[in-house]
C-alpha cells in the first residue's frame, strides 16, 4: 500500500462500491489494495489521480479494515474526490459504459478536475485523437480564465477571431474606450518622461566628473536602468493585451504546452491561488507516467545475472557462470531429499546448506598447486 509515501504525486485508483456505497463518503483505494483488500468487491477504475493518498481500512471504512496496514485510521484530509467515486461521469452523471446509451462516444479526462467527458459534452468536437495530447473542461476553463489568452498560440485547432460574437463567443480586448486610451496617452508620457530622465542619467554618468559621490550616484542610476531593462516580461500579460477569442467550451493542447506557461512570479502566485500550480510541471502529465511505467516495467524484467555479467571481463564471466552452475546443483539436489521425505526448509536448513558450501568450497581452493616457470 502506498499510503506511508502520503499524497502519491500520480497514481492508478479505483473505488469500492461494496464498501463505500452511494450514499456514503468517497474513498479511493491504491492498486495494491484493490488486490489485497477488495478482491471479490465491485471497484469503479478511476485511471488516475493526482496527489492522492490511500483511504483502504481508515474511518471511512466502517467494516474493513486495511490487510496490508491495519494501523491506518484517519481521514486524509488532502484528497479531492468527485463524482467518478461512485462511478459517474461527464456533466450528464452516468455510469461508463453507459447501458442506457446507444451513441458510440470515447470518454476524455480533464487534466485539472480529472473527471471524465463525452466527446459530444464538451461543447466542441473533439479533435483527432492524435492531434492533441491534453484537454481542459469548460468549466476548468471558466476557472483558469488566463488559458483562454494562450489558446490563439496553442490550443488544437487554434483559436481565431470571432466573425459573429453571437455565434462565435466573446472577443476580448477588442476596442478600447475613450477613457482607456486617454490612460494609455496618459502612461505613455509618462513613460516617455521617464526615458528621458534615464537618458539624461547616462549622458551625465558618461560625463567625466570630479566628485566622487556624483560618480558613485551616476554608476548606482546606471545599475538600475540596466536591471529595469532585462527584468523579464510576463508572457501572459503580453498575450492578453492582443485579442483572443473566449467561447464556452472545452480546449484542446498538444504535448509540450505547458513549457511555453509563463513562469515569472506573478504568474506562478497566480497558478497557486487557482490551485494549479501543476499546468507547468511537464512531468504531472498522464503521458509522463504512462511512459514512466513502461520504464518501470522494462527495468523490472531485466536479468539481474546478466547485468552482472555484462560488466566482467571473460575470465570472470566464465568463473562466475562455474560457480552458478555448481550452487544450482548442489541446492536442487539437497533440497530434492526434503521433496522426497516430504519435509518442510526451515531457514536453519537454508543456512546449513550454505555454510556447507562455502566450506566445500575452501576445502577445493586449498588443493589447488600454483606452479612457477
Amino acid at each position: 500500500c502506498l499510503s506511508p509515501q502520503g499524497a502519491v504525486k500520480r497514481q492508478a485508483l479505483y473505488a469500492c462500491s461494496t464498501c463505500t456505497p452511494p450514499g456514503a463518503e468517497p474513498a479511493g483505494i491504491c492498486l495494491a489494495c484493490s488486490y489485497e483488500c477488495h478482491g471479490s468487491h465491485r471497484l469503479f477504475e478511476l485511471y488516475t489521480k493526482r496527489n492522492f493518498r490511500c483511504d483502504c481500512g481508515n474511518s471511512k471504512f466502517k467494516n474493513l479494515q486495511c490487510k496490508l496496514l491495519p494501523e491506518k485510521g484517519k481521514v486524509n484530509s488532502g484528497n479531492k474526490y468527485n463524482d467518478n467515486f461512485y462511478g459517474l461521469y461527464c456533466t450528464c452523471k452516468r455510469p461508463y459504459p453507459d447501458p442506457d446509451d446507444e451513441i458510440p462516444d470515447e470518454m476524455i479526462q480533464c487534466i485539472v478536475c480529472e473527471d471524465w467527458f463525452h466527446g459530444r459534452h464538451l461543447g466542441a468536437i473533439p479533435p483527432e485523437s492524435g492531434d492533441f495530447h491534453e484537454m481542459v473542461c469548460q468549466a476548468c476553463m471558466n476557472h483558469c480564465h488566463f488559458l483562454w489568452a494562450y489558446a490563439p498560440q496553442l490550443a488544437v485547432p487554434a483559436l481565431t477571431k470571432a466573425t459573429s460574437l453571437e455565434d462565435e463567443g466573446i472577443v476580448l480586448n477588442v476596442e478600447e474606450s475613450e477613457e482607456q486610451k486617454k490612460e494609455i496617452k496618459k502612461e505613455s508620457g509618462a513613460e516617455h518622461q521617464e526615458v528621458k530622465e534615464e537618458e539624461k542619467q547616462t549622458e551625465q554618468f558618461n560625463e567625466p566628473s570630479t566628485s566622487s559621490g556624483s560618480a558613485s550616484l551616476n554608476t548606482l542610476l546606471l545599475i538600475q536602468i540596466v536591471t529595469k531593462s532585462e527584468e523579464p516580461a510576463c508572457k501572459l500579460k503580453e498575450l492578453q493585451s492582443k485579442q483572443f477569442l473566449k467561447k464556452d467550451t472545452a480546449t484542446f493542447w498538444p504535448s509540450n504546452w505547458r513549457s511555453k506557461l509563463c513562469t515569472c512570479a506573478d504568474c506562478l502566485k497566480m497558478y497557486s491561488e487557482l490551485e494549479v500550480p501543476f499546468l507547468t510541471d511537464e512531468y504531472d502529465t498522464v503521458l509522463a507516467y504512462e511512459n514512466k511505467g513502461t520504464s518501470d516495467q522494462e527495468t523490472d524484467r531485466r536479468d539481474p545475472l546478466m547485468d552482472t555479467l555484462n560488466s566482467m571481463n571473460r575470465v570472470q564471466q566464465v568463473e562466475l557462470i562455474c560457480e552458478y552452475n555448481d550452487l544450482k546443483t548442489e541446492l536442487t539436489d539437497y533440497l530434492r531429499r526434503f521433496a522426497d521425505e516430504g519435509t518442510v526448509v526451515k531457514r536453519e536448513d537454508i543456512q546449513h546448506f550454505f555454510e556447507e558450501f562455502q566450506s566445500r568450497k575452501r576445502r577445493r581452493t586449498n588443493r589447488m598447486q600454483y606452479y612457477c616457470s
